[in-house]
């Protein structure tokens, strides 16, 4: 009997998880450079969670959320998403004044699984909390775009809109109800439902949006509050020199959006695909969650979609490896020295042959083989097919270098 991962789930191992590893890294360097400390929150939430902070009208929960009732007769769900937990964690914690967070983890949904959609997946997010200036929605678009950007996603495009707050939206669904309606026999089962539910949802649908020439404009109908908070973050944007394109049918998937709304898209995959993630500021989810009134706003990012985007052909997850002459016990001496110094390094715990060894190395791809003969005497490193012989002391910076060029 063999067991093979649930449908929609994916072992992932080297080398293509050094592709992901990579990726991890530069998450939590970027993320730390902003000044987001990290934020770890449960895999299992009570439904009602998402329920009143996604939206009961919603996709993900209508459709996408694995729910079950647990021993003593909970309705639990597995995190679709990441800001409703990290805001009631937020709020448990009796958090005040401004607050930041970043996380990284596994989220689910029940999609039907394809390239770059998965039913376990993975997200990397930040929430800023407890700022209402345009100066927060920047910072967290431009730390999306600038990790990216590092990465090397191919053909990277921000789009932003507004979606106006309580204020000013009820006047702006109505006209768009209204436009529907006069559209609805054009219009999927799902969307015709939606009209009356919840019509911002329908611009959401890709299915319908070739019948939605000319939709009424958010824009047209902001208070000037809105107006001026989406003037701000345009003008923060032009001034840290981030290209964006404003689509304003983009509503994201989500209920708890207000105002701004954005959307980082790789253009290098297909279209079914090419949305990497996005975010927006969610000013009322606090409420929804029974806490106070906490401004906010944040991004997930797909990692899955990302790797396919960036498109990089993974790396050796070692620096070296060392092939020894000498017992396998100085081999576990001179292999602790190097990897005290950051040098990644593996060797063969068995003792096998010098020629098993150099199969194994080439077996792992490794940029870099240490030939080591004993104390008394110089390491020789081999990289690209040329050799040079050093003393032990300086292999970990002559490593370094070859790493770096």
């Amino acid at each position: 009997m063999s067991f093979r991962p649930p449908k929609g789930t994916d072992d992932l191992l080297a080398p293509r998880s050094q592709s992901w590893r990579e990726a991890l890294g530069l998450w939590e360097d970027w993320s730390a450079r902003y000044g987001y400390p990290l934020v770890m929150t449960p895999v299992l939430e009570a439904t009602e969670l998402f329920e009143r902070g996604v939206g009961e009208t919603t996709e993900v929960v209508t459709k996408q959320m694995f729910t079950f009732t647990d021993r003593g007769g909970r309705s639990m769900t597995l995190r679709p998403e990441g800001t409703a937990g990290v805001v009631r964690a937020f709020l448990a914690s009796g958090g005040q004044g401004p607050w930041k967070g970043a996380y990284s983890g596994p989220f689910f949904r029940y999609e039907q699984p394809q390239g770059g959609r998965r039913r376990q997946f993975w997200q990397l997010g930040v929430e800023y909390l407890n700022v209402e200036s345009p100066v927060a929605d920047a910072e967290v678009i431009e730390l999306g775009y600038r990790y990216l950007e590092t990465v090397g996603v191919a053909d990277l495009e921000l789009v932003v809109n507004t979606l106006g707050d309580p204020s000013c939206r009820p006047a702006y669904v109505e006209a768009l109800r209204r436009y529907l309606d006069e559209r609805r026999q054009l219009l999927s089962p799902e969307s015709a439902r939606l009209i009356e539910l919840n019509p911002l949802r329908v611009l959401d649908s890709k299915t319908d949006r070739p019948h939605l020439d000319d939709p009424p404009r958010m824009t047209d109908f902001l208070c000037e509050p809105c107006a001026r908070h989406y003037d701000g973050v345009k003008h923060l944007l032009d001034t840290l020199e981030i290209t964006y394109t404003e689509d304003l049918s983009l509503v994201r998937g989500l209920d708890y959006y207000t105002r701004t709304a954005f959307e980082y898209v790789g253009r290098g995959l297909a279209t079914a695909q090419n949305a990497l993630g996005g975010g927006g500021r969610y000013d009322g989810l606090s409420e929804l969650l029974g806490g106070p009134p906490t401004p906010g706003v944040g991004f997930a990012l797909g990692l899955d979609r990302i790797i396919l985007s960036a498109g990089k052909e993974p790396g050796s997850h070692l620096d070296a490896y060392l092939v020894y002459e000498t017992d396998v016990t100085e081999a576990v001496v001179v292999a602790s020295r190097l990897r005290r110094t950051g040098t990644r390094v593996d060797f063969d715990g068995e003792g096998r042959p010098v020629e098993a060894q150099f199969r194994m190395a080439a077996r792992l791809d490794v940029p870099v083989v240490l030939v080591y003969r004993g104390s008394d005497l110089p390491v020789e490193a081999r990289a690209s097919g040329v050799s040079h012989e050093m003393g032990l002391d300086e292999v970990p910076e002559w490593v370094r270098r070859s790493r770096d060029t």
